[in-house]
């Protein structure tokens, strides 16, 4: 790595431990979202950074859909054993059980949408008034549209036309009754980026990120892992491929990319070169333009 991509990368990893200590400074109960995807796990490495030799002053919170990937969920339960964090796990199989939620029928069934009632019902259950997201602006489009500090209404809802501005790195997180915020350290950081990071500070991630081999099908032009949540037709026929996946999330949504990529380095490279983003094999993302917009305004991550 030469130097400039050094200095480059220390240059955001300031800025992230920067808001991350403005975070803890202004709110009295906030939690960073961790998913066991790799901008979740840079943001714990960047917290860890922000506080040490401490503990970090914040609990972890998991919105489990239930439907994740096992290799997930062993890596989350190691990370939090290994950093000594409190873990709140909100789980929407139970939002479904009270009747908060209602299952999806069909093909596309998934709990993914579901993730937003479940969030909601969890940050007020613990009284949480920022939330930090792993979100960057070049992952999807809604994204770019956010500040670091994203004010939400009493509704947990977010409009863009009223954020803040930020000048200066001048952070503003007073807020009335009832609304929160959610915070995103990694805003300025790319897919690229994170990588760079994550080979720098030799981070662990799951090895879902790697090269493996899996059964998949196709369906319209994503590949599926096979999995006992996933509902596949007979038609859809199951190949044995060589894959790994760049974005990390219900197994029911989430799609794997062709690719031998078994090293970090590796995964740079293709990456470096890849023609799509990494949520362009998201079947969630799929189902409208403005899906991500939506759900963001009804309250998602």
């Amino acid at each position: 790595m030469s130097y400039n991509q050094q200095a480059y990368l220390d240059k955001l990893e300031s800025e992230s431990i920067y808001v991350i200590w403005e975070v803890a400074a202004q709110f009295e109960r906030p939690v960073l979202l961790f998913s066991g995807g790799k901008d979740s796990i840079v943001m714990l490495h960047l917290a860890l950074k922000a506080f040490h030799p401490g503990l970090i002053p914040f609990p972890l919170m998991h919105i489990d859909t239930g439907h994740n990937f096992h290799e997930i969920i062993e890596f989350r339960n190691q990370t939090v054993n290994k950093c000594k964090v409190e873990l709140i796990v909100g789980s929407v199989q139970k939002s479904i059980d009270l009747g908060r939620v209602k299952e999806e029928t069909g093909l596309d069934a998934s709990r993914n949408t579901l993730q937003t009632v479940t969030l909601l019902d969890t940050l007020k259950e613990y009284q949480i008034d920022a939330a930090l997201g792993g979100a960057r602006r070049d992952e999807e489009k809604a994204r770019a549209k956010e500040r670091f500090f994203s004010h939400r209404d009493s509704f947990s809802q977010w409009n863009p036309k009223t954020q803040r501005p930020e000048l200066w790195d001048l952070f503003n997180g007073r807020k009335n009754v009832g609304e929160s915020f959610r915070i995103f350290p990694l805003s300025n950081w790319t897919e690229i980026d994170i990588w760079h990071y994550i080979a720098r500070e030799n981070i662990p991630i799951p090895k879902l990120y790697f090269a493996h081999t899996r059964k998949v099908f196709n369906r319209r032009g994503v590949w599926l892992a096979d999995t006992e949540f996933v509902n596949r037709m007979d038609k859809e026929e199951l190949f044995t491929k060589m894959v790994r996946f760049r974005t990390i999330g219900d197994a029911t949504c989430t799609g794997a990319v062709l690719s031998s990529a078994t090293t970090i380095d590796e995964i740079i490279q293709e990456v470096a070169s890849a023609c799509k983003t990494e949520r362009g094999n998201r079947q969630d993302d799929k189902r409208s333009e403005t899906s991500m917009e939506d759900r963001k305004e009804q309250g998602y991550f």
